[in-house]
């Protein structure tokens, strides 16, 4: 597989984890709440909010497509770590402790795509 890929991988991995982790020290696990059907309904309202700014050329706010497919990969980050986890004690968990499972999700994602070409 060609650097390049692993390189635009890990910059935006990198970029997303660096939000995610943000927003859990400020507002904490909040999404433990979430189930698994309430995740995939975050991702779809995302999916539909870049379609409809890639179809009509216009938003009313100013996130950029980006960001909003950035917000995507960590949702489904939330709907992995909320299926390791599997169990509905609606506990914090720790900045540390959201890091390992973000970071070992991502590791196994980027070596399913290393093994996939």
């Amino acid at each position: 597989m060609a650097s390049n890929t692993n390189d635009q991988y890990d910059h935006i991995i990198q970029n997303c984890r660096t939000t995610f982790l943000k927003k859990t020290q400020d507002y904490g696990t909040s999404w433990r709440v979430y189930r698994t059907i309430s995740i995939a309904d975050q991702v779809y309202i995302k999916a539909k909010r870049i379609r409809t700014i890639q179809e009509k050329k216009i938003q009313r706010i100013g996130d950029d497509i980006k960001s909003e497919f950035e917000g995507i990969l960590n949702y489904c980050i939330i709907g992995l770590i909320q299926l390791q986890i599997n169990n509905d004690d609606l506990e914090q968990l720790s900045v540390q402790t959201v890091q390992q499972y973000y970071d070992g999700i991502v590791a196994q994602a980027k070596q399913l795509m290393q093994d996939k070409n």
